[in-house]
């Protein structure tokens, strides 16, 4: 399917000539493909009738994929970039619409997450075994969540059932690497509420992650910088978790909703300076919701999450990077006519960090408070969203953002939309104070977007072409040569996002592709230069069919070359790889399932030094009945 020497060359042509008339090949009868979603506008809405580039993978999906982590899952789909350092459990860091790897805001379960020193969200340490399901919003949401929401929204919903009575599910797994895997939970719910528990461990011995080296004499490295002839051994990932959930409604209009999240795991890796960690992530939230009627709604949703990890040079400490996020939101969704839907609320954020480090500790703390609307109407044939938000941040000031959408559909269910939109980010706690590799003189970074969109849709199929412009000003970057992040002047990103899903008889079909230019418009020896770690062309195709009880899958990923370093002078060259998976439903609730990953062994890299595995398998049986 993909060229050897240019995995792009051919697929990204191939299957855009392919989408509408392939669409246009499904049966009319087959099952409708809409979901509802809600990160989008912070309302109920579908996928069809929104006016942002959305996804949704569901946890039939997750189940039926061969991914084993949130990164793998990730991988490859529209307008997205997963850099990994070495595996799973290894940093994993993701690109949307070639912005920064920060400018993704992450929300479990409506709770802000993400670490306020790094500024990321620790993706390889959110198992699969919790996901009920995500959405993915692509386009600026700050006018709705504020700072961090540049590139788009990934919202993570865990575990639920809305099913009456007792239901169980399990699942274990063993694979390449000596991977081990086992989950389990159960739900109990009545007429007024339900409460539910799910508890996962995942464990491998992992691979040698880092090619890099490190000369003591002349103090030159790259990558993890280590002592050649040194950590030749393998990095190991452990990860522990548990969830908890509870809903009560006393009557008709009111309800409530707790959550909790917790995962604890160690992480073994390669560095002269520090090679493993314990982490511990853990989210608490809740919510109130008040409903009195079909046209009004309130909410007031809080939350904390934490990110824990102590480091470690073999067993003596390091350092150790504790944050906390809270987070509460008070929000008011009234109809005011027929289609008319305006929102109202009140955000509030504290963050915190506490570095112990023998070295270099530091504390920090920072709040923001911000106000928000929203006006969405529906006119026919004619959609309008507005939306403005003003937010008072303790060390950067106030800042407002706003976004404009409009859409419209005409004959044989085409339809076009055409958006705009501003958002920001401000500086993260390392960048700004961490010794020896901050620049305190950092600039919140601010960006306008615009976008324009065509798509069609039937019962069984839909397609849509996305084309988007994001000009950031005083985008961060960390700069290697320098050993410290800088604010680039000003970049500019483009892209094209082509996606599309289908029912061919008994195959389920998606493709999604993805053509990106990212370059540094600043004055100096760096104009013109690609923005570090975006890959200029992606694509992925999954194709799935069942007979009888038996299921079958393949998924193909490629991206092309990309640069490692904000001077150009690092290259990582393209890849592409293919997945298989069969899977038999034996009995009743019962799957047995076999994945194979990489089956042609392809070695490829998605930072420079670090290896990405080979050829994997992974087995498993799981039991989830009806």
């Amino acid at each position: 399917m993909f060229s050897r020497h240019n995995p792009l060359r051919l697929s990204p042509l191939v299957l855009a000539l392919g989408l509408p008339a392939l669409a246009h090949a499904a049966p009319e009868d087959a099952k409708d493909l809409d979901k509802v979603v809600v990160t989008a506008t912070r309302t109920a809405t579908t996928v069809d009738a929104s006016l942002a580039a959305v996804e949704v993978i569901d946890r039939a999906q997750i189940d039926a994929s061969s991914a084993r982590s949130l990164p793998e899952l990730l991988r490859g789909r529209a307008g997205i970039s997963i850099v990994n350092q070495g595996g799973l459990g290894k940093l994993s860091t993701l690109f949307l619409r070639g912005t920064e790897s920060d400018h993704t805001l992450f929300l479990i379960d409506g709770v802000r997450v993400g670490s306020p020193t790094s500024g990321l969200t620790s993706l390889q340490d959110i198992p699969l075994s919790q996901i009920d399901h995500i959405e993915i919003v692509r386009g600026p949401r700050s006018s709705l969540y504020g700072a961090d929401a540049i590139g788009g929204v990934i919202q993570i919903f865990t575990r639920r059932s809305d099913a009456q009575g007792v239901h169980g599910h399990g699942r274990i797994a063993v694979g390449s690497h000596a991977l081990r895997e086992a989950s389990a939970g159960v739900s109990l719910r009545g007429a007024r509420g339900g409460v539910g528990v799910d508890v996962g461990h995942q464990s491998t011995n992992g691979i040698n992650a880092c090619l890099g080296y490190y000369n003591p004499a002349t103090w030159a490295g790259a990558g993890c910088f280590i002592v050649p002839g040194t950590h030749l051994d393998r990095d190991g990932y452990r990860n522990n978790n548990a969830s908890l959930r509870a809903d009560f409604a006393p009557s008709e209009a009111w309800q409530l909703d707790a959550r909790a999240f917790r995962a604890t795991g160690h992480n073994d890796y390669d560095g002269d300076y520090v090679d493993n960690s314990d982490i511990v992530q853990q989210t608490v939230g809740g919510s109130l919701r008040y409903a009195p009627s079909q046209a009004v709604q309130v909410k007031l949703t809080v939350g904390r999450n934490t990110d824990d990890s102590s480091n470690y040079l073999g067993k003596v400490f390091s350092n150790r990077f504790v944050t906390t996020r809270d987070s509460a939101s008070l929000q008011g969704d009234f109809t005011v006519a027929q289609g008319q839907v305006l929102t109202a609320g009140y955000d509030f954020l504290r963050d915190r960090a506490n570095v112990s480090d023998k070295w270099s500790p530091f504390r920090a703390a920072r709040g923001n408070r911000a106000g928000f609307v929203q006006y969405q109407g529906d006119f026919g044939t004619q959609d309008v969203q507005l939306s403005l938000r003003h937010d008072n941040n303790d060390q950067f000031g106030g800042k407002t953002t706003g976004g404009i959408a409009w859409g419209v559909e005409f004959a044989g269910n085409w339809r076009a939309t055409a958006s705009v939109g501003t958002a920001f980010k401000a500086p993260s706690f390392n960048e700004l104070y961490y010794p020896g590799f901050s620049n305190p003189l950092l600039l919140p970074e601010a960006s306008r977007s615009s976008e324009v969109s065509l798509g069609q849709h039937g019962n069984a199929w839909r397609w849509q072409a996305h084309a988007y412009e994001t000009h950031v000003d005083n985008l961060i970057a960390y700069d290697a040569s320098k050993g410290k992040p800088g604010n680039v002047e000003l970049a500019r990103i483009r892209g094209l996002e082509l996606t599309g899903n289908a029912r061919l008889g008994e195959w389920e079909v998606q493709a999604q592709l993805g053509w990106l230019q990212a370059r540094n418009l600043s004055n100096g020896f760096l104009h013109g230069k690609q923005l570090a770690r975006r890959p200029t062309r992606s694509a992925r195709l999954d194709l799935d069919r069942n007979i009888g009880d038996w299921g079958f899958g393949l998924s193909g990923i490629a991206e092309a070359a990309r640069w490692d370093d904000v001077a150009n002078s690092l290259r990582v060259g393209g890849y592409s790889t293919l997945d298989g998976r069969v899977s038999w439903r034996f009995a009743p609730g019962w799957t047995l399932q076999a994945n194979l990953v990489n089956a042609f062994n392809k070695h490829y890299q998605t930072s420079a030094w670090y290896a990405q595995p080979g050829r994997e398998y992974t087995l498993s049986l799981r039991w989830q009945p009806q």
